[in-house]
């Protein structure tokens, strides 16, 4: 069958206009990544200030500890502000991140910015940090340890349930929750709690400037409104983002016109709701977010043993 020269022509431009818009679409799209990797930290742009979110109920987190190692190699980043809104968490957590960050301050000027809360191991992270900026009614503070358990004895006694045990040694599993603790136990968990609190009393004396005595009068579990932490000692100066970088202008001589940009790890940091709502609408943030979310009920699951955490309810 043959071809007449209209059709022939035709056939070229529809296949032109097609490579047009072919084009156009893989620059937008390249042009969408570019724009949420610059937004997300994971592609940032020249000489900026990293900000780093610490939200939640805080865990020991290997990600989130590689990525404050990235930034203190990156020259890229002249200073952090970590954004914290946490009630706190485990123990160990809060170590864990409390390391990182002094670490990470050995190398770029560290500011913590304290939203909503900051209590208990969301403290520990804002004394991780070189200057503290605090709302006026965040809540921070609960300076304290605590480790908690159910006792199910009279309960199980009521619907005639008993619980039968060997054990190596008194103290092994205990405190139990089916039956009273003995002093013995009871004995040994406080010189555990005990332990742990001498270390984060510890660490507000160091990083606040007080003296133990200090330190442990506001240590006795208590939150504090911002205007009370400022005048107590344990936050510097009310404000928000802008009053930390303020701080790093003045205080580290940094450019005032150096930009904020976010850094996270890779699977918090892409975030599938926030890139597939640039492209396909609200929709989309609606069903993807409802794939994406990590519950702060879920992480509280996690927790057990010794947890520095305000209001866990």
């Amino acid at each position: 069958m043959s071809v007449d020269a209209e059709t022939l022509v035709d056939r070229r431009r529809l296949k032109r206009r097609l490579f047009f818009w072919r084009g156009v679409a893989i620059i937008a799209a390249c042009a969408a990544l570019i724009a949420v990797f610059a937004t997300t930290g994971l592609y940032p742009a020249g000489n900026h200030i990293a900000r780093v979110t610490i939200n939640g109920i805080i865990l020991d987190d290997p990600a989130r500890d590689k990525i404050l190692d990235q930034i203190a190699e990156d020259s890229r980043v002249k200073a952090v502000i970590l954004s914290i809104d946490s009630p706190g968490g485990s123990t160990t957590g809060a170590e864990a991140l409390y390391a990182s960050v002094r670490k990470l301050a050995a190398k770029k000027p560290v500011v913590a910015v304290l939203g909503t809360l900051a209590a208990s191991g969301g403290y520990v992270a804002a004394i991780s940090a070189d200057h503290i900026v605090s709302r006026g009614n965040t809540l921070t503070g609960s300076i304290g340890v605590i480790f908690q358990w159910t006792q199910l004895e009279d309960l199980l006694d009521k619907i005639g349930v008993q619980v039968r045990e060997l054990k190596s040694a008194p103290l092994k599993a205990e405190p139990s929750p089916y039956h009273k603790p003995n002093p013995q136990a009871l004995k040994a968990m406080e010189a555990l709690i005990s332990s742990s609190y001498d270390w984060f009393v510890g660490l507000v004396a160091e990083r606040r400037n007080m003296t133990p005595e200090q330190a442990k009068a506001l240590g006795d579990g208590r939150v504090f409104t911002g205007f009370q932490a400022v005048e107590n000692g344990l936050v510097d100066e009310i404000g928000g983002e802008d009053k930390a970088v303020a701080w790093l202008v003045r205080e580290k001589k940094l450019s005032p016109s150096l930009k904020v940009l976010d850094w996270a790890p890779p699977e918090e940091g892409f975030d599938i709701a926030q890139f597939t709502g640039r492209a396909m609408g609200e929709a989309a943030i609606v069903a993807a977010s409802g794939l994406s979310e990590k519950t702060q009920q879920t992480k509280r699951l996690t927790l057990d043993g010794l947890t520095s955490l305000w209001h866990p309810e």
